[in-house]
């Protein structure tokens, strides 16, 4: 392999190299991925990236491949590649020179040594939230009994003498629980703890283990996975971790994950995309265990909140009707599995739970979310919103609840945002405009390495309230900008044709290309999702007969809920125009719901119950939505 030679674009992009006649590519070629330390044959012809995923290789991506985010860099150590049009627009001149490259644009036409830059797996979420206190009654049960031992004159089968000893309640019995009595009553002297999940023995063990019974809750979202280890005998929580979804290569939103299912009719994809949301999952529950010292053979249940798309997917169930009209789902509840039919290694005849949905965009982790939140028990009127790609909102009190879905897009997780980024250390997550200048808040204080969510969302409110941006969302000249803020208007400056306002100078001063900025374009973007927000809530007003001024608590859920400034979300809209105070920051509220189904079968009912109380509105059948949502568009300053 040679070293990446610096390649000239031509004046159509295309590089020098390209304009020389085609060679005839091998079938196959070798590529060596470091510092993972392996190595593939792959097709020749498909791009790094694909090559990358298909092998278990992460790279850094939020559009799947396709080239919109631009954040898949990856370095060519040995071997030549091409620079792209689309390359010399995404990545530094010297860094091109260095060998970077976006993966996705890399075809493989010769064996290549690449350096992949560590993913973030650990990106910053909220795992506790808003939540209620329940009366412990678990569905998983112990009971140490004390059993005679057979003679001549009682010949009971093992399973009968473990069921009359437990005669209060009526079981059926798990195969697994037959072939394990036998062993177990005999090595503990006839006393043994029998296992019950809901009406099923499913396990008898040896001696007294009363005091060791576990669940996980998973809030499986589509961008980070939370596992929280609970105790059932206390209903105290041992452990909680949290991770990337490795589902991550195939893109950031549940869209691009179905249409990468429905480009495949083979169904690899889909099996793929299983497995991947099944080893998070596994990783996870392995990490709780180990951290609070736990046999993961202690764990007998598992309940799982995820939207619709994230439960079809892990149940490896077709997704793509969710993707296109009528948004159709193969099933809006789903029955208990065994956790080893989703490949998570606990007990082996421990059960699975997933949360039912509404719909196709108002999924099981909202369901999870209202459990928690009991807005369908509470008399005063709540807004509950989900922020993130696809935004679910719900309204109402006991007497009815209204829920939707609305599609904000990816601007609130770093997509779609020049300089935009995932919650990770590094990421502005805090922006304050003064005389003074700029104030920065850095999530782990880490030097600044790009803008997330909430930074996003903070930046805009506080440029429409210097007034840097106008009431449609466009930076004003540089001749206003001395007037109205002139501490700031050396900051106000353009990137080749487009304005942008640079919130930190990574060198010189000046050095706008390296600087850390948000465009007229990331306004935009987060202008069309703060105005499908603002449209959902709107109508889900008009549809209850409610006005915004009835509302007693507007609930923020999730992680981005959780970092997002209330002030910032009025300010620009994203919430109804309320008293701050009355904002709450629920976090992972839907984390808490599975918890809560764990800790309380009367709450898992609960949960089974709203499938019928909870009206679900779909926005896209509605003639009036576009010209709303244009009216939303604007700021109020």
């Amino acid at each position: 392999m040679t070293q990446p030679q610096a390649a000239a674009l031509d004046s159509n992009g295309a590089t020098a190299a390209s304009a020389v006649g085609a060679s005839i590519l091998p079938e196959r070629v070798d590529v060596r991925f470091e510092p993972a330390g392996r190595q593939f044959r792959v097709p020749a012809g498909v791009m790094l990236f694909d090559a990358a995923s298909w092998n278990g290789i992460a790279i850094d991506s939020t559009c799947g491949g396709h080239g919109t985010c631009k954040k898949c860099k990856v370095k060519i150590l040995e071997g030549a590649a091409p620079v792209t049009s689309l390359d010399a627009r995404a990545i530094s001149g010297e860094d091109l020179r260095q060998g970077w490259r976006l993966a996705c644009r890399v075809a493989l036409t010769e064996s290549l040594l690449v350096e992949v830059p560590p993913l973030l797996t650990r990106p910053k979420a909220a795992t506790v939230g808003v939540g209620r206190r329940v009366i412990l009654r678990p569905a998983v049960q112990k009971r140490f009994v004390e059993v005679a031992e057979p003679t001549l004159a009682d010949q009971r089968s093992d399973i009968e003498r473990v069921l009359d000893a437990v005669d209060d309640l009526e079981l059926s019995v798990d195969l697994g629980a037959i072939r394990s009595v036998g062993r177990a009553l005999r090595l503990s002297d006839y006393k043994v703890t029998a296992v019950i999940v809901d009406d099923v023995l499913i396990d008898v063990e040896v001696g007294d283990t009363t005091d060791s019974m576990f669940g996980i809750a998973f809030d499986l979202g589509t961008t980070t996975v939370v596992a929280t280890l609970l105790d059932l005998t206390t209903g105290a929580p041992a452990a909680v971790r949290s991770m990337l979804n490795r589902q991550q290569p195939f893109g950031a939103d549940v869209i691009s994950r179905i249409s990468a299912i429905m480009m495949d009719p083979s169904g690899a994809a889909l099996d793929r995309l299983s497995a991947l949301a099944r080893e998070t999952l596994n990783t996870l529950a392995e990490e709780v265990c180990q951290e609070a010292g736990v046999d993961p053979r202690s764990v007998y249940e598992v309940a799982v909140a995820g939207n619709a798309t994230m439960s079809h997917i892990v149940l490896g169930i077709d997704p793509e009707p969710l993707g296109v009209a009528p948004f159709i789902m193969a099933s809006r509840s789903f029955p208990e599995v065994l956790a080893s039919e989703i490949d998570i290694a606990l007990h082996p005849r421990a059960r699975a739970v997933i949360f039912p949905a509404f719909g196709a965009y108002v999924g099981g982790d909202i369901t999870a979310g209202l459990v928690a939140s009991g807005m369908d028990r509470d008399s005063r009127v709540r807004l509950f919103i989900d922020i993130g790609t696809n935004c679910e909102i719900v309204l109402g009190n006991s007497d009815r609840l209204i829920a939707t879905a609305a599609p904000a897009g990816p601007a609130f997780e770093g997509a779609s945002i020049k300089c935009g980024m995932r919650a990770a250390a590094g990421a502005i997550e805090v922006v304050k405009l003064s005389p003074q200048g700029v104030r920065l808040g850095v999530i782990e204080d880490a030097p600044p390495d790009g803008i997330c969510g909430s930074g996003l969302v903070d930046v805009v409110a506080e440029l429409v309230r210097v007034g840097l941006l106008d009431h449609s969302g466009r930076f004003v000249s540089d001749q206003d900008a001395k007037e109205i803020a002139p501490e700031l208007a050396d900051r106000l400056t353009n990137l080749g044709a487009e304005r942008v306002f640079v919130l930190y100078w990574r060198a010189a001063k000046g050095d706008v290309e390296d600087s850390i900025f948000i465009s007229q374009r990331d306004v935009r973007e987060l202008q069309f999702a703060k105005a499908a927000i603002a449209t959902g809530w709107s109508i889900l007003f008009e549809e209850a007969g409610m006005k915004p001024s009835e509302v007693s608590q507007v609930l923020l859920a999730g992680s981005f809920g959780s970092y997002l400034s209330p002030a910032s979300a009025v300010k620009l809209g994203l919430v109804p125009k309320i008293p701050v105070l009355r904002i709450v920051s629920a976090g992972n509220v839907a984390g808490e719901g599975a918890k809560m189904a764990l800790l309380s079968s009367r709450e898992r009912a609960a949960a089974m119950a709203l499938l019928e109380e909870v009206e679900y509105l779909e926005l896209s059948d509605r003639s009036d939505f576009n010209d709303r949502f244009v009216d939303q568009l604007g700021f109020v300053q």
